[in-house]
């Protein structure tokens, strides 16, 4: 079904849409997310037509706060409860098994449900006014670039949903940390806007295990991903192809004989937080540009460096 796609502030028509079913796009702190209810197997439906989703590939599921995660998972483990009372809202995402009342389509059949409370003023306000969650991947064509501005998802999804709600641009700009448990083991399955270190912090040493199958068991973990129409490299330095014409994604420095001009440094400073929020934004900006190629350059693989490096592998595969 065509839509004329709108861009807006208003809450109210986000939330009349959402209650008859419609999908619409909503601001969080980590990526846009392309919403539905939760709890209805249609409006969920909706979303993996408006993303051409492979329907194996599992949903986040969105709420308010801490105590309304525990009307849809059915146990909350010590170490999920310490997290989530240290990182909710924000950018973390916990793997729980399931009440009953999530649809199948939302976990992929699994019997696990992603959980988070996203931590964006706008997003909060429309999660209260709602009497369901939301379900809310990424506001984009599936497999593309992840959308970090309002302007991004109604560039990639006009025609396709009713309305965009604008909450300005993502602060965090690479999408949730997901992390599950087993027996007393906490497991990262995504790795993301928030870093592992912190978590450790709270509950101690944790296992990575992000997985790149074609079968996933979290969102997010397909082997190719995030990708720019472009071809994209992603590597060191030194295996730069020198006979094509690239545009460089880097840190904080400029690569040696390449001109300045067909690079973009993410951060400066050197600052992983805020390249991190600027690496959807550089990636879609190339791929629109003029280079044959983008090489993206390995980061530094501590703190948000993971989760860059983790999102420009999958863009390269």
């Amino acid at each position: 079904m065509a839509h004329s796609t709108t861009i807006g502030t208003d809450i109210q028509q986000a939330k009349q849409l959402l209650a008859t079913g419609q999908v619409v796009g909503i601001p969080t702190e980590t990526v846009y997310g392309l919403a539905g209810n939760a709890l209805d197997p249609d409006a969920v439906l909706k979303i993996f037509e408006a993303k051409q989703r492979p329907h194996f590939d599992p949903l986040i599921v969105h709420t308010h706060s801490i105590a309304e995660v525990s009307k849809y998972a059915a146990e909350i483990p010590a170490k999920a409860q310490l997290l989530m009372e240290r990182f909710m809202p924000g950018p973390l995402t916990v793997l729980l098994k399931k009440q009953s009342m999530i649809p199948d389509l939302v976990t992929s059949g699994l019997d696990t449900v992603a959980i988070r409370v996203p931590q964006h003023p706008l997003a909060l306000q429309l999660l209260q006014q709602l009497d369901f969650p939301l379900a809310a991947p990424s506001a984009n064509p599936f497999g593309y670039i992840s959308p970090t501005t309002a302007q991004h998802v109604y560039d990639q999804l006009q025609g396709i949903i009713p309305y965009v709600l604008d909450g300005g641009a993502t602060t965090v700009g690479v999408e949730s940390t997901i992390v599950g448990f087993e027996g007393d083991d906490v497991i990262v399955y995504r790795v993301g806007g928030l870093a592992v270190e912190e978590i450790e912090a709270v509950v101690g040493k944790v296992h990575i295990n992000t997985n790149e199958s074609s079968n996933p068991k979290t969102p997010g973990a397909l082997k190719s991903h995030y990708a720019p129409k472009k071809p994209l490299l992603f590597g060191d330095a030194t295996q730069l192809p020198t006979d094509k014409n690239i545009a460089v994604i880097a840190f904080d420095t400029y690569l040696a004989d390449i001109p300045h001009t067909q690079q973009t440094l993410l951060s400066p400073s050197g600052d992983l937080n805020e390249a991190a929020k600027n690496l959807f934004a550089a990636m879609r900006e190339l791929d629109n540009g003029d280079a044959d190629i983008i090489f993206a350059v390995r980061f530094p693989n501590e703190g948000l460096g993971r989760a860059i490096n983790d999102r420009l592998k999958r863009a390269g595969a």
